[in-house]
């Protein structure tokens, strides 16, 4: 299958609610398959369904460093349980490719999600992977990390990326 294209700020689509996942199937396993093909494409390390126009309730990450092993995780449906703390770090996106900006997130976070065979889990962490998990939760809401800057920021990287992107339109 070729690579799912990912939708590139500011596109209305990025913006869109996803849906809970009902169907735990072979379908949901190839799809999270080929997120994965985008993903590592792109040098990413996170990736939700919204970003490759699919409002599903799915994310996916992988935080191994260059050189280790891949350490892909799925989150299916995820609900924070509970946040503490701040911090305030750059942020970068597939979807914003080439703008790293700050963002102020919870420092420690609880999450239930399910996986690909509908089980459920949960998950404290902090960091990195709190961060990421946030982040790709936010596109999951119809937010993309854009939304956290000041109006005149979102304005230059919007003229920014319709620049850069103009042949997608």
């Amino acid at each position: 299958m070729a690579i799912l294209s990912i939708l590139h700020y500011p596109d209305p689509r990025l913006h869109l609610k996803a849906k809970e996942v009902t169907e735990f199937n072979a379908e949901l396993k190839q799809l999270v398959a080929d997120m994965a093909e985008a993903m590592y494409d792109s040098n990413g390390i996170g990736l939700a369904a919204s970003q490759v126009n699919i409002q599903k309730r799915l994310f996916i990450m992988d935080l191994a460093k260059e050189g280790e092993a891949s350490r892909l995780q799925v989150f299916i449906n995820p609900r924070f349980l509970e946040k503490r703390g701040e911090v305030r770090g750059d942020e970068g996106c597939l979807s914003v490719p080439g703008v790293f900006e700050p963002v102020t997130r919870a420092e420690w976070i609880k999450v239930e999600y399910q996986d690909l065979d509908g089980k459920k889990h949960l998950l404290e962490c902090d960091g990195l992977q709190a961060i990421c998990i946030q982040h790709e939760n936010d596109h999951l809401d119809g937010k993309v990390f854009v939304d956290y800057l000041s109006g005149l920021k979102q304005n230059f990287i919007k003229k920014k990326m319709k620049k850069l992107f103009k042949d997608e339109r």
